[in-house]
């Protein structure tokens, strides 16, 4: 008895489909950072001050994330760090 005929064999085709398609799941959730300019950064900052997000720490001039504990001496890396945390923060919730 003859085995498995190789141009009935799909599994090759499933692997590649199933991981283009895990490939177009992370494009679509991912969050696009690059787009933050200094402006959009400054009321960023300054929303999440107000909201006890961030922490100013005047003598060392840095600002903190709480949520993170992470310090930062740029308003445009801490924004662009915030939305990427709440970006993961918010895929961890939808996950559960």
């Amino acid at each position: 008895m003859p085995g498995p005929d190789p141009h009935d064999d799909m599994s090759r085709d499933y692997e590649r489909f199933e991981k283009e398609q895990l490939a177009q799941d992370r494009d679509a959730t991912s969050v696009d950072t690059a787009d933050i300019d200094n402006a959009t950064a400054q009321r960023l900052v300054s929303d999440l001050v107000d909201a006890t997000v961030v922490t100013p720490v005047p003598e060392d001039h840095v600002l903190v994330h709480e949520p993170s504990s992470k310090p930062f001496d740029s308003i445009t890396q801490l924004a662009v760090f915030h939305r990427g945390w709440q970006a993961a923060t918010d895929a961890d919730a939808e996950a559960e």
